[in-house]
């Protein structure tokens, strides 16, 4: 059976050129859907970016506290769902160009997949991941005043095409985070494996288990017929 995506790593790169290699991949599945040929492998794409903000399309530009360059950051309005956030080194950034269709799903449970990799992924860590019920992403410490988000997600989608996608924070520099208002929500904070572990992680090893939890929760055997 053909299996269910392919995996390249980008290393670190521009937020920019990222966003090429994606829209690449994401037009090409789209042309070859509208004129109902066989639809290439599904993508997942693994990135370390350069400093950036980025906003998403109904996002507010007054979350943007401070100016970019100032801290040595990058900007950029995109067109995935969600508000503003940071994106740079010590974060594993995941671009899944994915076709829907082939694994019999809709949006929502996409995204609901996409947390429960996550979650997967830092359990081991003793590290409970959950959901908050009017925000993507997973969080630590749910319903407590403490709350606060390890991973954040914005995806958009167009015939069940899939790109953008999460922001899992791993050896993240929190400063950066400061100087916005992340994903406009005033009253919740954000965290790192590093920051709650107290110790840099590997992070190969961390993207692996990525990658491990990805291929369990996005399976084409569970496609609908």
């Amino acid at each position: 059976m053909k299996k269910a995506f392919d995996t390249r790593d980008l290393g670190r790169m521009s937020y920019e050129e990222a966003l090429s290699i994606q829209e690449f991949y994401f037009n090409g599945m789209l042309e070859q859907k509208r004129k109902a040929e066989q639809v290439q492998n599904s993508v997942f794409l693994l990135v370390e970016h350069n400093p950036v903000y980025t906003l998403g399309k109904s996002g507010d530009p007054e979350n943007l506290v401070n100016d970019p360059k100032s801290v040595g950051a990058e900007f950029f309005r995109t067109s995935r769902g969600g508000d503003i956030t940071y994106h740079g080194p010590g974060q594993i950034v995941g671009y899944p160009i994915f076709d829907l269709e082939q694994f019999g799903i809709g949006v929502g449970k996409y995204i609901w997949s996409i947390e429960e990799a996550i979650i997967d992924v830092i359990k081991p860590y003793g590290l409970e991941g959950e959901r908050l019920s009017d925000a993507s992403g997973v969080w630590l410490d749910v319903g407590k005043p403490s709350v606060r988000k390890i991973c954040a997600i914005g995806v958009k989608a167009s015939r069940y095409v899939t790109m953008h996608g999460f922001a899992f924070n791993v050896n993240t520099d929190l400063g950066f985070f400061n100087h916005i208002i992340p994903c406009g929500i005033q009253d919740k904070g954000v965290t790192s494996m590093e920051n709650e572990l107290g110790r840099p992680m590997d992070m190969e090893n961390i993207k692996a288990s990525v990658v491990e939890a990805f291929t369990h929760h996005f399976r084409l055997e569970e496609a609908v017929k």
